[in-house]
C-alpha cells in the first residue's frame, strides 16, 4: 500500500532553492546566482569570470542527490554546480548562466552524468557558450555496471563514480593544467571507474506518496539513483554476500566495464544512497577491502566511505571501484575546500589493527598472570558458588529484563547483563584467583568492563572497583562478613557519587541500599552471617519491587510517563536483587548442615 511520504519541508516546489539557501549560509565559501527559481547555480565565492585564470570545472544535474553536485563546489574540485529540480536536468539557460559566471580565458570543463536530459541540456549550453567565445570541453561519465552492455545510444548511467571524476578534474585544474589536459585527465579517469548499487527501498519524492514496489525482505540490485528499476529483485542477503556479488559484477571479465586486472591498484568508494546509517556503510567497506585484496588480487590504495551521491531517502548503497596509478592518487590526495569531500583519507596507512594491551589486572605483583587456583580453600569455594549462582540468575532473567526495559528504556538491559554474566562464568574458569577475595572481585569488574557497554557496564565496573579497594585495604587473607558488608556499602557510595542516584531514584540502588542496611543491622545484632545475607537479599527483592511506585529520576526512564512506570519494576534494580538473592542462597546452602 502506498502512503504519503513524511518530509521536513515547506512547499515541495521550493525544496531545491531552500536547500541552496541553507547550503550557502552554512559554507561561507559558496554563493548562488540571484536567479531563483529558474536559475539555480552554486559557485565558488572567490571566483569571477573576469579574473579567474584557471580552468573552471562545472557539473550538475537533477537535485535530490545531495551532497552531489553542489556539495563539491570549492577550491580543488568544482567551480560551479548547476541544480535542476528534483530528478530533472537543469535547463540550458541555467547551465549557460553558470558557465558565464565562472569561466575565464582558460575555459571550462563540463562533467556530465550519462542521462539523456543532462547530455542534451549541457550539450546545447556548451555549443551556445562556444558561440559566445568561451572555450568548453565536455566529459560524459557513465560508470554503471549493473546492466549488461546494450546496443543503441543510451549507454551506461552516471553514478557515484562521478564524484571521483570531480575530484581528479578539480585537482588538475587547480594545478594549472590547460583545458585540454584537464579534460584528458577527467576522460581517462572516467574510463577506469565502475559502479553498482543495491537498494532496500525506493525513494520518496517531496510531496508524493511512498512506493511499496520493494516488499518486505526484498532488495533490488542495480536500482537507479532516480528509483528506476535495476537488474534484479532478490531476497535480502547478509551484506558480505551482497558486497561479493557487486564486486564480481563490477570487475567481470565478461562485460569488461573497467580495465582492472589482478595486480592493479584501485580506489574504493562505498556510497550511501540517503537512508543508510554510517554503521552499515562502514560494515560494507570492511567487507569489500579484503574481498578486493584476496579474491580479486587488487591493492586497495584509498577507501572513501560516506554518502556522496544519494537518492533522497533511499536505503542502500553503491560501490565504486576505480583503477588507480600514482598520478590519480596524487590528484585524489590534493587539497580541496569542497565541503563534502572526505578528509583524512589521503596518504599511506598504518596497519588496520594492533594488539590489545594486556590489562594490568591480569598480572600479580610478581608480573605473573592471574589464574584459577588448582585447589580452592573454603573461602574460594564459597566465592565460586556465590559468583556462579549470581551469574546464572542473571542469565535466566534475560528475557524478563529485556521485556521490562522495552517499556521503560531501550530494551537491552537483559542482553547487556547477559553478556556480563556469561563473561564472568567464562573468565572464572581461567583467571579468577578465587582464594584471594579482593583480587577476584577486581577480576569480576574487569570481565564486566570488557563486554558490558552502556551505563550498566560502567556502573557495575565502578561498583566492583570500589569493593576491591575496600577489601584490599584489609591485611587479613580471609575476609570477614563485616568486611564484605563494608565493601558493599563502599560500592553503593561510589555508584551514588559518580552516577548521582540515591534511594528512591528508581535504580539498582533501590535494591542494594536496603540490602546493605539490613545486612549491617543483622550482623550488628549477632545474626549468623549466612542468615544475615539471606535476610538482606529479601530486602533487596522488596526494594526492587517497590520501584514500581517510584518516579524515575535517573536514566532513560525519566522520559517515561508515570502510568507506564507503574506497570513494571526498574530492570536494573530487579537484576541487582536477582544476583544478590542468588548469591545469598548459595552461601546459605554451604553453611547449612545437611
Amino acid at each position: 500500500m502506498a502512503f504519503q511520504g513524511k518530509k521536513l519541508i515547506n512547499d515541495p516546489n521550493d525544496v531545491v532553492t531552500e536547500f541552496i539557501e541553507g547550503l550557502v549560509e552554512t559554507y561561507p565559501g559558496l554563493q548562488y546566482l540571484d536567479g531563483f527559481p529558474q536559475i539555480k547555480v552554486v559557485l565558488r565565492a572567490d571566483v569571477s569570470s573576469s579574473t579567474y585564470d584557471k580552468v573552471a570545472v562545472i557539473s550538475g544535474g537533477g537535485s535530490g542527490h545531495e551532497p552531489a553536485q553542489s556539495g563539491y563546489v570549492g577550491e580543488g574540485m568544482l567551480t560551479a554546480a548547476i541544480c535542476g529540480d528534483v530528478f530533472a536536468s537543469p535547463p540550458v539557460d541555467s547551465i549557460l548562466a553558470g558557465i558565464r559566471a565562472v569561466t575565464g580565458p582558460p575555459g571550462c570543463l563540463l562533467i556530465v552524468t550519462n542521462y539523456t536530459g543532462d547530455r542534451l541540456n549541457f550539450g546545447l549550453a556548451a555549443e551556445q557558450a562556444k558561440s559566445e567565445g568561451y572555450k568548453v570541453e565536455t566529459v560524459i561519465v557513465g560508470d554503471d555496471c549493473a546492466l549488461p552492455p546494450r546496443g543503441g545510444i543510451t549507454g551506461r548511467r552516471g553514478l557515484a563514480g562521478t564524484i571521483l571524476i570531480h575530484k581528479i578534474a578539480g585537482a588538475a585544474a587547480a594545478a594549472g593544467l590547460s583545458l585540454t589536459e584537464v579534460a584528458a585527465e577527467a576522460k581517462r579517469a572516467a574510463e577506469m571507474v565502475g559502479t553498482m548499487g543495491v537498494a532496500l527501498s525506493v525513494c520518496t519524492l517531496p510531496g508524493q506518496v511512498t512506493s511499496d514496489r520493494l516488499g518486505p525482505g526484498k532488495m533490488e540490485l542495480g536500482l537507479g539513483i532516480h528509483g528506476e528499476p535495476g537488474a534484479a529483485v532478490a531476497d535480502i542477503q547478509p551484506v558480505d554476500v551482497v558486497v561479493g556479488h557487486v564486486l564480481k559484477q563490477i570487475l567481470s571479465s565478461e562485460t569488461k566495464y573497467v580495465p582492472i586486472t589482478r595486480g592493479n591498484g584501485v580506489v574504493l568508494m562505498i556510497n550511501g544512497l540517503g537512508g543508510t546509517p554510517a554503521m552499515e556503510l562502514m560494515i560494507a567497506a570492511g567487507k569489500a577491502v579484503p574481498r578486493l585484496q584476496l579474491e580479486h588480487g587488487l591493492a586497495v590504495d584509498r577507501v572513501y566511505t560516506g554518502s556522496f551521491m544519494t537518492s533522497l531517502d533511499m536505503a542502500g548503497f553503491s560501490i565504486s571501484v576505480m583503477k588507480a596509478d600514482e598520478a590519480i592518487l596524487q590528484l585524489l590526495d590534493a587539497p580541496t575546500r569542497a565541503p563534502y569531500w572526505p578528509v583524512g583519507v589521503d596518504g599511506h596507512r598504518p596497519p588496520a589493527k594492533i594488539p590489545v594491551p594486556v590489562p594490568t589486572s591480569r598480572l600479580t605483583k610478581n608480573d605473573e598472570p592471574l589464574s584459577r587456583p588448582q585447589q580452592l580453600n573454603q573461602q574460594g569455594e564459597v566465592l565460586e558458588a556465590a559468583i556462579e549462582a549470581a551469574a546464572n540468575a542473571v542469565i535466566k532473567l534475560k528475557d524478563s529484563l529485556n521485556e521490562w526495559d522495552g517499556k521503560v528504556g531501550d530494551g537491552d538491559c537483559g542482553s547487556t547483563m547477559f553478556r556480563g554474566a556469561t563473561a564472568i562464568l567464562e573468565d572464572m574458569k581461567k583467571y579468577y584467583p578465587l582464594n584471594d577475595a579482593a583480587e577476584t572481585v577486581n577480576e569480576v569488574g574487569s570481565s564486566i568492563r570488557r563486554v558490558m557497554g552502556g551505563t550498566s557496564g560502567i556502573i557495575y565496573d565502578i561498583f566492583f572497583k570500589a569493593a576491591y579497594a575496600q577489601l584490599k585495604a584489609s591485611s587479613h587473607s580471609v575476609i570477614s562478613a563485616k568486611q564484605w558488608a563494608d565493601a558493599l556499602e563502599a560500592s553503593i557510595a561510589a555508584v551514588s557519587k559518580y552516577g548521582g542516584a540515591r534511594a528512591g531514584y528508581r535504580t539498582l540502588l533501590d535494591a542494594l541500599i536496603p540490602a546493605s542496611e539490613v545486612l549491617q543491622q543483622n550482623l550488628s545484632d549477632g545474626v549468623h552471617p549466612s542468615t544475615a545475607f539471606v535476610l538482606s537479599s529479601e530486602a533487596a527483592l522488596a526494594g526492587a519491587e517497590s520501584t514500581k511506585d517510584m518516579q524515575a529520576q535517573a536514566g532513560r526512564s525519566t522520559y517515561v510517563s508515570e502510568e507506564i512506570l507503574a506497570t513494571v519494576p526498574d530492570p536494573g534494580a530487579m537484576a541487582a536483587a536477582s544476583w544478590y538473592r542468588a548469591a545469598a542462597l548459595a552461601v546459605k546452602e554451604i553453611y547449612t548442615p545437611c
